[in-house]
């Protein structure tokens, strides 16, 4: 069995969150970016490098509407069945009950696009699960977190980016209520590639 939910990041979970955020990439992108630059983005130098970046968003960020989330999973075990496991079995999994393990991550801040008001519209900066824990709530639970926190900072409108062929991920907005606005931005590694905006009215 598993304990699940949402929470804000901590310190001690920089490691997990810059982990999930490899593997998701790892995973979610390969399909539509560049072996080079997937690479690039992904490989162990830039895992310090965003290792040291999430340290800095979840201990010391800009300001309060900036905000780190993470999902966790708890394993909860059936105490009913340690005799069967013998004594080292037993020691084993009680060491281990109640352990968590952070299984996805969302971020966001009041939005840096010029077009829009900073002060009304929030911006979803980073939406991921990993993927071996996907279909299974998480992906809702951020995003339910993420609405609650930026409606109750007086936000009227959240935005977010994705790459126009990912697929899973627009199809996943979408069906929770998000749509293209019309705005468009072209990234060139290695060959161009096309992200779109989402947005959602959380008034």
């Amino acid at each position: 069995m598993a304990d699940v939910g949402v929470r804000a990041a901590r310190h001690d979970d920089v490691a997990a969150v810059a982990s999930t955020q490899i593997r998701a990439w790892k995973y979610g992108y390969r399909d539509f970016l560049p072996e080079g630059p997937l690479e690039q983005m992904t490989g162990a130098a830039a895992e310090d490098l965003w290792r040291r970046q999430w340290d800095e968003a979840i201990v010391s960020p800009p300001s309060r509407r900036h905000r780190v989330l993470v999902a966790v999973e708890r394993v909860i075990l059936d105490t009913d069945a340690f005799p069967a496991l013998g004594p080292g079995g037993i020691e084993a999994a009680a060491a281990s009950r109640g352990s968590e393990r952070v299984v996805g991550l969302a971020s966001h801040a009041p939005t840096e696009d010029p077009d829009l008001d900073p002060t009304t519209t929030g911006e979803m900066l980073t939406f991921l699960v990993d993927p071996d824990h996907v279909r299974r709530g998480h992906g809702s639970r951020l995003l339910n977190a993420t609405v609650d926190h930026l409606r109750e900072d007086g936000y009227h409108t959240i935005v977010t980016w994705a790459f126009a062929d990912n697929y899973a991920l627009l199809g996943f907005l979408e069906s929770a209520g998000w749509g293209e606005d019309g705005a468009e931005r072209v990234l060139h590694i290695g060959r161009s590639v096309r992200m779109v905006r989402l947005a959602t009215d959380i008034s």
